[in-house]
């Protein structure tokens, strides 16, 4: 068996990669990034791997067995990226793909959800054995901007008292590892999230642990994505994060099934697990 892992430079792919090797011998993980340079400290073989470029796409999945497919960064013609990797693992014969997706990915109305539908129907339409991981929101989404807000005296979005279940990029990179070496979740799709809570909930804890009220103040959907564009996010980046959130009010960001759990064999990061390791 030989395993790999798409985008191995990114934060998801990295942290991805480091858990499959204590699941599977080094030698026979493969990590594939642009710029495989990159990846020497990783100690597994490096190929180079662009979405854009397909012709190069097959020669680098050469001897593949389980591909990890982690959705593009990039959002200029996702789909045809995703495509470009799907039609290069069947020509190579690779036997399985795992697919990070998004939460509800089937039904789901939020802006950031359509490529991964139509990825989705994509895959199964190859004729590939197939998993799919729904990743809901990452943790880091929220708490990586937790300082800043403190700064600014409150915790600011579109969610409402929407309930949502974010987990951890080390906790969603742990289910991709388990989902790639393990054959017995071929032909499964999961939904994945941590513990729910509503935003008020982490303000509160954030409050309790630095000794200060933090309140979460919850903004229109347009009023949101202008904050987020005056701190400087390009404005195609800044709509789809403030949609998600605004879906997230309707429950779009929301996954109880427990699957996380069950895969990485552990409760999920606790959300004030994540707001202490943010605030250190």
């Amino acid at each position: 068996m030989t395993f790999a892992i798409t985008g191995a430079t990114g934060q998801l792919g990295r942290l991805a990669i480091e858990k499959l090797k204590t699941l599977a011998p080094s030698e026979e993980i493969v990590a594939l990034a642009r710029s495989p340079e990159k990846l020497a400290d990783l100690g597994v073989e490096a190929r180079a791997f662009d979405y854009t470029k397909p012709d190069t796409l097959v020669p680098a999945l050469q001897g593949v067995t389980v591909l990890a497919l982690i959705s593009s960064s990039d959002f200029d013609d996702r789909v045809g990226q995703h495509r470009n990797v799907i039609e290069a693992a069947k020509a190579a014969g690779v036997q399985r793909i795992v697919y990070t997706s998004i939460t509800k990915a089937d039904t789901s109305p939020l802006i950031i959800a359509e490529d991964h539908k139509v990825t989705e129907e994509l895959l199964a339409a190859s004729g590939l054995q197939t998993t799919v991981l729904r990743n809901g929101w990452y943790l880091e989404n929220w708490t990586d901007s937790l300082k800043p807000s403190i700064e600014a005296g409150a915790l600011v979005g579109s969610v409402g008292n929407g309930r949502v279940t974010p987990a951890t990029r080390k906790d969603y990179a742990k289910a991709l590892a388990v989902a790639v070496a393990q054959q017995e979740h071929k032909g499964k799709t999961y939904e994945l999230g941590g513990a729910a809570f509503m935003l008020a909930d982490m303000a509160a804890e954030v409050s309790a642990q630095i000794g200060k009220d933090i309140p979460y103040n919850s903004v229109p959907k347009e009023a949101y994505s202008e904050i987020l564009t005056s701190v400087g996010l390009p404005e195609f980046v800044a709509a789809f994060i403030a949609d998600a959130e605004a879906g997230a009010a309707d429950g779009w960001l929301l996954d109880e099934s427990n699957a996380l759990e069950t895969l990485i064999g552990r409760a999920p990061t606790s959300m004030k697990d994540a707001v202490a390791a943010a605030l250190a």
